[in-house]
C-alpha cells in the first residue's frame, strides 16, 4: 500500500491496512493477514485430506466483493467494515514484514488528511475452495494522488477466508509488491566510462561493468545476460531485473572508483575493482 505505518510520524495517519506506495515513506498499513489463515487453511487441508478446487465464480466474486469493501474503507478510515469483514483472531503481513492483528489494524484506520487521495482496484482473481476455507489471489492495482503527484502501486496478495456463521471471513493476507519500470532520471555531469571494469568477489567470481552507447550495464559471468544499470545519481545506479537492487561506485581520494557495492534486501555484496 501506498500509505505506510510511519505516516503517523509525518502527520499522517498511520496506514490501514492496504496502500503503500509511497515512495516518500508514506504507508498506510497495508497489514495483512497470513498466519493464522495458514493455519485455517492447513488444518482445513488436513482433515479433508482434500485437494484444493477453483471456486465457483460466484464465490470467487463474493471474496474480491469483500476484499474490495475492506479497500475501499480505507481513505475514509471506515473501521466498521474491517470490525465486519475480518475474524476476531485475523492477522495480517504486509509487503514489508509488517504483522498486525485485528485490533492493532482498526486501531490504525482514520481519514486520509487533505491532499492525500486512493484507491484500489482488484485485478485478474482466482479462487481455490479448502471445505470451509477459501484462498483468493488477486492483484490489487494502487491509484495515488499525494498533493498533486500521482503514483501507481502493483501488489500480488494471497487471501485466506474462512466461513464462519454462513458468511466469509478474512483470517488472514500477505503482499508482495509487483515490480514495475521507475521513470528515469537524468543526472547532468554523468561519465559512464568511469563505471567501466572488472569487480570482484571471490577469486573466481567477479562481473564486467560495460558502457554502450552511454548506457552502463555489467554481466555477472562471461558470455552471461547483459543487464542495463539506470542512474539514480552520481556513483548510484538502480538494476533494471525484479529485485531492483542498488549499485552504489565508491571512489578513492584520488576520486577513482574502487569499489562496488550491490545493495540486495538491505544486505551489501562487496565488489572490488580489479587494476
Amino acid at each position: 500500500m501506498l500509505f505506510r505505518r510511519n505516516d503517523f510520524k509525518h502527520g499522517r495517519p498511520p496506514r490501514p491496512p492496504r496502500m503503500l506506495g509511497l515512495a516518500h515513506g508514506e504507508t498506510a498499513m497495508r497489514a495483512r493477514w497470513l498466519t493464522n489463515g495458514l493455519f485455517a487453511f492447513g488444518a482445513s487441508v488436513a482433515l479433508s485430506c482434500a485437494y484444493a478446487k477453483e471456486a465457483p465464480v460466484p464465490v470467487r466474486d463474493e471474496l474480491v466483493r469483500i476484499t474490495q469493501v475492506l479497500m475501499d474503507a480505507l481513505p475514509s478510515g471506515d473501521k466498521a467494515a474491517w470490525e465486519k469483514w475480518a475474524a476476531d483472531d485475523a492477522v495480517t503481513i504486509d509487503e514489508f514484514g509488517w504483522v498486525a492483528g485485528k485490533a492493532e489494524t482498526i486501531a490504525s484506520l482514520r481519514p486520509f488528511p487533505a491532499g492525500i487521495s486512493g484507491s484500489i482496484e482488484m485485478r485478474d482473481p482466482h479462487a481455490w475452495l479448502y471445505g470451509d476455507t477459501a484462498l483468493l489471489s488477486v492483484e490489487e492495482y494502487e491509484r495515488e494522488s499525494y498533493f498533486g503527484q500521482s503514483f501507481v502501486v502493483r501488489y500480488r496478495s494471497l487471501l485466506t477466508f474462512v466461513k464462519q456463521s454462513g458468511q466469509w471471513r478474512l483470517v488472514g493476507a500477505q503482499d508482495v509488491t509487483i515490480p514495475t519500470e521507475p521513470p528515469p532520471l537524468d543526472v547532468p555531469g554523468l561519465v559512464p566510462g568511469d563505471y567501466a571494469g572488472t569487480y570482484r568477489y571471490a577469486p573466481d567470481r567477479a562481473w564486467t561493468v560495460s558502457v554502450d552507447h552511454g548506457v552502463l550495464s555489467y554481466t555477472t559471468r562471461a558470455g552471461g545476460p547483459v543487464k542495463t544499470l539506470q542512474p539514480v545519481a552520481k556513483d548510484v545506479f538502480m538494476g533494471t531485473d525484479d529485485e531492483r537492487n542498488l549499485f552504489v561506485f565508491q571512489r578513492d581520494s584520488h576520486g577513482k572508483i574502487e569499489t562496488l557495492i550491490e545493495r540486495r534486501k538491505f544486505n551489501d555484496l562487496r565488489l572490488d575493482r580489479e587494476h
